[in-house]
């Protein structure tokens, strides 16, 4: 009876206690563990807010249910999701098959009544009550129609960028009520809107509507912001007589709309250490739109190799190499930096094109005994084959060979170019009667030059004829087991009919 007590009690241990939603094992070493939380703005009241556990044998299935508070709504569930069925539902499931981590998120709904005058309306987003989240930026866009004119929003209109705009956005921090006025354009005058990009402004006439009399020349001035430029003019241009000068004129033959655009512009900052200068671009401070990707050239003395780039290096494509790119993302200042060679040695200076990387003996400078036999190994991306390696070869004992070496007799700089191979599309189908096996139904993607194997398999009844489509790479088109090169974007048909 003793030895019976004590395997009760051992299996006891082992078992699973129940109470409600939650299965709470004695082993906790194996239990799943469910944390819930949730923002602002409400909570989750099943199975509640904390860390419940679950027995891993049971898959258990637990109810949730996401209650907002008083003037907000349950947005959606966040964190391990993948087995709630529906994210977006405030009442739903999650299947506990791990340790999972969710949150109910909750936001404050705002509510915009938008109405419009006499003489238009609004097209975006449309006339009526709209709710949006706390903080949603909503677009704004009034049309007036012929014959009238744009003149202003005007209500709860603080969170509006450009209350003279009929393009522009609103911000939803409150509920609000906005209108978009127009107004009758006189006879005989014609109505020109304008407005502007961020980055600046039209500072003559200004930005809004205006009313001029047909045949008017209109002077039109763009003001950029610190940091901007002006680029151009886009809308009712036809009339503008330089759309690409910030001041201009508009000859005012109809109702015209104009927009003033302005791009971020950066100065990037370019200097170097004593042994070498930066050819590309140069030294000094220079100015570039946002976005722009340049060329740096750093190119040592005689008797200095390059070390790297330092500074504001983050989108500096290759630190180390002294060919490479930046992009221009902000203000930068960057140094190329230069050290002597040491006596009796010389330096080698390795770099890649996009597609690869040199791994031995790395990349950048590296300075050996004159004479050194360099090992050098050159690894491709996945789709870019090596091509071979570039600059100062003649010492190079195989420049198509990825693995080579060099001999250091002087100083060398060398680049290892990658390929990308392209890919294009293949896609199988069949007529009644059988199907493609081999590589099946579908459509895949393959390499440039690859030999795909086509088996096409007849049903009971039926036989295999041909393949029709794009076949010209096809080995043998009456072959039910053949081969297609991949030389572009493909599509086959394996033909099958009944037998006699």
């Amino acid at each position: 009876m003793k030895h019976k007590s004590i395997a009760i009690a051992l299996i006891a241990v082992l078992l699973c206690v129940g109470s409600g939603n939650t299965i709470a094992c004695t082993t906790p070493v194996t239990d799943y563990h469910l944390s819930i939380s949730s923002t602002e703005g409400g909570d989750v009241t099943e199975p509640g807010e904390g860390r419940f556990s679950y027995c891993p044998q049971q898959g258990e299935r637990v109810n949730l249910v996401a209650t907002p508070d008083p003037g907000y709504w349950f947005v959606e569930w966040t964190g391990d999701v993948g087995t709630i069925p529906d994210v977006n539902a405030a009442v739903t499931t999650i299947t506990v098959n791990d340790d999972y981590s969710i949150k109910a998120n909750f936001a404050k709904p705002h509510k915009i009544t938008i109405s419009s005058t006499e003489g238009g309306s609004v097209t975006t987003p449309g006339e009526g009550t709209f709710v949006y989240d706390e903080g949603d930026v909503v677009k704004l866009v009034a049309t007036p129609d012929p014959g009238y004119y744009f003149i202003n929003w005007t209500g709860d209109v603080g969170t509006i960028t450009n209350v003279n705009a009929p393009t522009t956005t609103v911000t939803m921090n409150d509920n609000y009520s906005i209108t978009a006025n127009f107004e009758q354009i006189p006879p005989g005058k014609v109505a020109l809107t304008t407005s502007s990009t961020a980055g600046g402004s039209v500072t003559t006439p200004g930005e809004g509507a205006f009313i001029y009399y047909v045949g008017k020349v209109v002077s039109l001035v763009a003001s950029p912001a610190s940091g901007y430029r002006f680029v151009n003019w886009t809308g009712n241009v036809g009339t503008i007589a330089n759309v690409n000068a910030a001041s201009t004129t508009i000859t005012m033959n109809g109702d015209y709309s104009i927009t003033a655009n302005f791009m971020a512009v950066y100065d990037l900052t370019i200097s170097s250490t004593a042994g070498g200068s930066v050819t590309t671009p140069g030294a000094g401070t220079f100015t570039y739109d946002g976005g722009t990707v340049v060329n740096l050239v750093a190119t040592a003395n005689g008797g200095y190799y390059f070390i790297n780039w330092t500074g504001d290096v983050g989108t500096i494509t290759n630190v180390n190499a002294p060919t490479t790119t930046v992009t221009m993302n902000d203000n930068y200042s960057i140094t190329a930096n230069f050290e002597q060679i040491p006596p009796g040695k010389v330096a080698l200076t390795t770099s890649s094109t996009a597609g690869g990387s040199v791994t031995t003996p790395g990349e950048g400078t590296f300075a050996f005994d004159e004479g050194t036999v360099v090992r050098l190994v050159a690894e491709a991306d996945e789709g870019y084959p090596f091509l071979n390696w570039t600059g100062d070869v003649a010492t190079i004992a195989d420049v198509n060979a990825a693995i080579t070496t060099i001999t250091m007799n002087n100083n060398y700089t060398i680049t290892a170019n990658f390929v990308e191979i392209p890919q294009y599309e293949l896609t199988v189908s069949s007529t009644c009667g059988g199907s493609v096996t081999t590589p099946g139904e579908g459509s895949y993607s393959y390499d440039e030059g690859e030999v795909v194997n086509l088996v096409a398999e007849a049903d009971a009844s039926y036989r295999f004829v041909n393949w029709t489509g794009d076949g010209g790479t096809i080995a043998d088109i009456n072959a039910a087991t053949t081969t297609i090169t991949i030389n572009g974007d493909y599509s086959i048909k394996a033909n099958f009919v009944r037998q006699d």
